[in-house]
């Protein structure tokens, strides 16, 4: 067989992709569009869950990707190490692509595979150590280091501190931003959301503050209803007028529901749980939040973007790299009741400037957050690390 014959008939590399679980949020959303956005003559793909698959699985379109689960036990289960190691034995990669702390230890299988191609992305920071201070953490890093041959970031401010707090060699570190789907978030005509639950006098157009997001202590949504239970004790007549539409699932779920109850605004919150029509779910809003604890760069803030939407976050991780103070949106400090329920209070007075400030970002997200673009600088780290676009072996 001559050696054009051969290279024709040989497969492209396989990228093997360690998650925690493949569960709703937006590692898992980022991940998904990569693979099936990524030319399949290019590189194959398979995505090894630490504990369970979910179901975001049913989103990846691309063929031929299997998603295995390890099924990982609560704490320190070594099996595990061994069902990961005898399954990359099998599957053969030519690059291990971990994700997050909660994957990040299995990059210590480097030491068994040396000739694998190992990058580790940094998503975001987990609720037990949101400012990446956490002394342990930091270094499992540095004694993984010399083991990843590529860093990923999704924003600026991670970049910055996995080189300059962590002590990770600038050039291994590469910062990609997400993507957002152009077909999907547009701008859409308004539709008011008035469900059964929620009524609203007909003499008044109801005012709609939503956020998209996994229910968790991370994402501090209950600053929502703490926030919604202020406005109406300092406005009571915005009480028949202004309605929140939360978004998501998550372990915060019935905590949440308590405290609308418990601070009086069950009637002008609706949760509605995991959707697949977030761009029409989007339409309903005037105005969208996020305010977490912390963020990597948020998926729900460029799609919001995306869709015309003015958008209020906390001035945390990367949500400033996106949200431009004044001109796109508003950013408020952390667990500031006040800043938030001002922000709010003052686009829901002014028509124009929501608009503005939605024109704005509408712009900005076309200008410059795109799949395709992302998608290619993924594949440009690949490429370079196994020398050539196709490299590798079987």
């Amino acid at each position: 067989m001559s050696a054009r014959q051969s290279a024709l008939n040989e497969k492209p590399p396989l990228v093997v992709h360690v998650i925690y679980a493949l569960g709703t949020g937006g590692l898992e959303n980022g991940l998904v569009n990569i693979i099936n956005r990524c030319p399949p003559e290019r590189y194959r793909h398979a995505i090894v869950c630490l504990t369970e698959s979910g179901p975001f699985a049913e989103r990846i379109t691309a063929p031929a990707v299997a998603v295995h689960a390890l099924r990982k036990r609560p704490g320190h289960d070594w099996g595990m190490y061994w069902r990961l190691w005898r399954l990359l034995r099998q599957l053969r990669p030519a690059l291990v692509h971990t994700r997050n702390l909660a994957a990040l230890e299995t990059q210590v299988l480097g030491l068994v595979m040396p000739f694998t191609k190992r990058v580790h992305g940094e998503h975001g920071r987990d609720v037990s150590d949101l400012h990446g201070t956490n002394p342990t953490y930091r270094r499992l890093r540095r004694w993984l280091n010399p083991l990843i041959h590529r860093f990923i970031t999704v924003s600026q401010d991670l970049q910055t501190w996995l080189i300059d707090d962590v002590g990770i060699a600038a050039g291994k570190v590469v910062q990609i931003y997400n993507g957002v789907d152009a077909a999907r978030f547009a701008p859409k005509v308004r539709v008011p959301s008035r469900p059964d639950s929620m009524p609203a006098p007909a003499t008044t157009v109801p005012l709609v503050i939503g956020t998209v997001g996994r229910l968790a202590t991370v994402k501090n949504q209950n600053q929502i209803i703490r926030v919604l239970a202020h406005i109406f004790a300092e406005r009571p007549q915005l009480r028949q007028q202004l309605r929140c539409i939360v978004i998501g699932e998550g372990p915060e779920r019935a905590a949440l529901e308590a405290e609308a109850f418990s601070r009086g605004v069950a009637n002008q919150v609706e949760f509605r749980g995991d959707r697949s029509d977030i761009p029409d779910q989007l339409a309903q809003m005037d105005v969208f939040l996020l305010p977490s604890l912390n963020e990597g760069i948020s998926n729900t803030v460029l799609e919001a973007m995306a869709s015309g939407l003015p958008v209020i976050a906390t001035a945390v991780g990367g949500n400033p790299e996106l949200v431009q103070h004044g001109a796109s949106g508003t950013l408020v400090p952390v667990d500031d009741v006040e800043a938030l329920s001002a922000a709010i209070c003052e686009l829901l007075d002014e028509p124009s400037r929501r608009a503005r400030y939605g024109a704005v970002a509408q712009a900005r997200i076309q200008d410059e957050f795109d799949w395709s673009s992302t998608v290619q600088a993924y594949l440009a780290v690949y490429d370079t690390l196994l020398g050539s676009p196709g490299a590798g072996k079987e």
